[in-house]
């Protein structure tokens, strides 16, 4: 019995974290502490009652030990640096990833890329509402659900990244993105995610989130009022004589007085930049006289002696000879 009663200690003892078994220890002291100043009040009015003595240490012991361990969390340890700095660092290498960024599939493509480091983590739970989704009577639901489990072989498939299904669930909370808020105040990590509502309700809570849309869009190369770009015009804007167009990576770009230019590659000039939780939007505006100066120029420029000359016409050369 006490063989097992030992190793259910060691195994229970390798779960526990550092900062939780010093402040076990540190708990356990003052709670010895206090039973020893309440021992020596209880020995002037009550005398000879070891028993009550012994009961009150360990009681106070044992309220020491849960009271230390439940608030050694909010030790900081890496500020003591030496062994302690790992200790923090080693969980905020965990990163949960949720539906949508696993459906949404540029979570592998940057993974690829040797950005992400550490351990993804993969809850359980997010693995069913994947597979509901792929098992799902709608055929684009289902689409969408086994690329995202194609997604996940694919980054498991990855050598230098760690992967980990856990098994953690929390019965009481129904939400989806409520689990997985609590699941990262338990390991202590970021969540990996694309959904507006789940990134503005984890930084309620205090959660550190990665945004893959956030990402994209500081990705977008900058561009300046008065700028020049050749955009091609794809269609006809929301107000009078607009055009829109868009750049290789889907940013909008509307432009004032294009709307007679609509299939057509011209250069605008920036007006303004937007920027929205959304994305970027780019406003821009076609001057037909500037075009009408370039295209001029172009026709008036000088022949130069590399400029292929014009042949002359046979009987033309023929007519002045004999004249």
């Amino acid at each position: 019995m006490l063989g097992f009663a030992i190793i259910f200690f060691e195994i229970r003892l390798e779960q526990v974290s550092l900062k939780r078994l010093i402040g076990a220890a540190f708990g356990s002291v003052l709670g010895i502490f206090g039973a020893f100043l309440m021992s020596l009040v209880l020995d002037k009015a009550v005398r000879e009652q070891p028993f009550l003595q012994v009961g009150l240490l360990l009681l106070m012991t044992y309220v020491g030990l849960i009271v230390g361990a439940k608030k050694g969390d909010m030790l900081n340890l890496a500020a003591l640096g030496g062994i302690f700095g790992g200790e923090k660092s080693s969980k905020k290498t965990f990163k949960i990833l949720d539906t949508s960024v696993i459906i949404d599939g540029r979570i592998a493509d940057i993974a690829e890329t040797g950005f992400l480091d550490g351990v993804l983590v993969i809850p359980q739970f997010v693995l069913r509402e994947l597979q509901l989704v792929a098992d799902s009577a709608d055929s684009m639901k289902r689409n969408r659900g086994r690329r995202g489990l194609d997604i996940l072989q694919r980054i498991q498939k990855m050598a230098h990244l760690n992967v980990q299904i856990v098994e953690d669930d929390f019965p009481h909370v129904r939400e989806v993105d409520m689990k997985l808020i609590e699941l990262a105040k338990v390991y202590d990590c970021k969540v990996i995610t694309n959904d507006f509502n789940l990134n503005k309700v984890a930084q309620l809570h205090g959660v550190e989130v990665l945004n893959i849309n956030e990402l994209a869009n500081s990705l977008k190369p900058i561009v300046l009022p008065g700028e020049t770009m050749r955009v091609f015009i794809l269609k006809e804007g929301k107000e009078y004589n607009q055009g829109v167009a868009y750049l290789d990576d889907g940013t909008m770009v509307v432009v004032d007085n294009a709307k007679r230019m609509i299939s057509k590659t011209i250069d605008i000039s920036v007006t303004s930049v937007l920027q929205t939780t959304a994305g970027k939007m780019i406003f821009g505006k076609y001057d037909e006289r500037m075009h009408a100066a370039a295209g001029a120029e172009k026709h008036d420029r000088p022949q130069r002696k590399s400029d292929p000359q014009p042949i002359p016409h046979p009987a033309a050369e023929k007519t002045t000879i004999e004249s």
